[in-house]
């Protein structure tokens, strides 16, 4: 990848390039702007991820010319959910708007290839670059461009507009004022990877039960669920996912919580010490617009920088994609505009389309999750739902957010109650 753009002027900062900075980028520069891409980490880098793709995120992919039918990308089905003593197969939904497959790719290269389509479609990026700061306008307190380090020294960027697409972190949203809503759910993922004769699973497959013990000895069920999803590579990739709607949230040990619930697996899938081949990591998921507002003072969000996770699922490439492609939609009408009181006016709707776009689904997996959080609740749903396939079935199109418009009566009936749930 080019590593020769001059420290100068761009139309469009982006900082981070990780699904939601490269996304973006790519739009933008399709439209003929000139991109700067500045990403702190040189490639390729590892992320903590469940590697696994929905429908959704493979729309995305199609969208940007991602070669999916090239080596490293393994297709799957649909979900195997576990729980309850019971295990069931349910298909992704055939629908007009989604491909029916999902895919399984590793972040040590998932996030580089999407960067090298953003340099291919004309974005300058620049790998090393980590970003200390924004540059403000005296007169209007806009941001106008980033101060970083690049080699040991102090670069300064300048830019009409800047895109924070650092992550759960978003050191320039913070240093921007905008800080976590702690009204909102967040999450916690930490996943290793095994030598294993189940690489190749066609199903990503989903364990609704993840049990502790509690201080007096009792058994309780968490929050979350683990996962298996295998990579196609000779390995598989297995974590779990928990949320902070449980009292049990703050004590627990998750990676040790990890090491136990695996010790419980059938000793032929090979999911001991000896057969990991890393260490167990973990990541915190912003989850349902932690961040807000997505627009402010020449500064947009994208991605886990907005806490756009689906707080359902913990699903958040996809919409790392997808807010980048709106985002990129948003500031091209901007930046259009004929003076900078109407480019300004553009700009403050971002956050407005983002919340037609997903707002009122959020707030109704911000229901859930505090549902779950409940003692019994999560035990209760798994045992009276997995029996029955047709509401599982319902399940996976909620849970994965996958419907059309004008869908059958199961897509009809989440669109309507997104539609009138409070935008989150």
């Amino acid at each position: 990848m080019s590593e020769s753009a001059p420290a100068a002027d761009a139309d469009i900062i982006v900082v981070g390039a990780g699904p939601a900075g490269s996304t973006t980028a790519y739009y933008l520069a399709q439209a003929g702007f000139d991109v700067l891409l500045l990403e702190k980490s040189r490639f390729p880098r590892e992320k903590v991820c469940g590697d696994g793709l929905t429908p959704r995120a493979v729309k995305e992919l199609i969208a940007m010319g991602v070669d999916i039918d090239a080596p490293g990308w393994i297709r799957n089905k649909g979900l195997r959910v576990i729980g309850g003593g019971l295990r069931l197969e349910i298909p992704w939904p055939e629908l007009s708007s989604y491909p029916d497959f999902g895919l399984v790719r590793t972040r040590l290269d998932f996030d580089e290839i999407l960067a090298a389509r953003a340099e291919a479609g004309g974005v300058t990026l620049l790998q090393g670059v980590n970003v200390t700061g924004p540059v403000l306008d005296p007169r209007s307190d806009h941001i106008v461009g980033v101060t970083a380090k690049r080699d040991g020294e102090t670069v300064t960027y300048r830019s009409r507009l800047v895109v924070a697409a650092d992550g759960n972190s978003t050191r320039l949203s913070l240093s921007m004022g905008l800080h976590r809503r702690e009204d909102r759910p967040m999450g916690v993922a930490v996943r290793t990877y095994f030598t294993s004769p189940r690489h190749e699973d066609e199903w990503l497959e989903s364990w609704l039960e993840l049990w502790d013990t509690a201080d007096d000895g009792t058994a309780r069920l968490l929050p979350g669920y683990g996962w298996v999803f295998g990579v196609g590579d000779g390995t598989s990739n297995v974590g779990l996912g928990l949320l902070n709607t449980s009292e049990a949230f703050q004590n627990l040990d998750y990676r040790d919580l990890l090491r136990r619930w695996v010790k419980n697996m059938p000793s032929e899938w090979g999911f001991t010490e000896e057969n990991m081949t890393g260490p167990v990591r973990g990541a915190a998921l912003p989850m349902a617009f932690n961040r807000q507002p997505h627009y402010t003072r020449g500064l947009v969000l994208v991605g886990d920088a907005g806490g756009m996770i689906n707080p359902f699922n913990g699903e958040g490439i996809a919409y790392a994609m997808e807010t980048g492609r709106i985002a990129a939609d948003a500031i091209v009408t901007a930046l259009a505009a004929g003076t900078s009181a109407q480019r300004e006016r553009l700009l403050r709707a971002y956050p407005d389309i983002l919340k037609d776009a997903y707002g009122g689904y959020f707030t109704l997996g911000r229901l859930f999750v505090q549902a779950i959080g409940k003692p019994g609740v999560m035990g209760f749903l798994t045992r009276h739902g997995l029996p029955h396939p047709t509401l599982m079935r319902f399940a996976l199109k909620l849970l994965a957010n996958l419907t059309d418009r004008r869908g059958d009566a199961s897509d009809r009936l989440i669109n309507a109650l997104s539609k009138v749930t409070p935008p989150a």
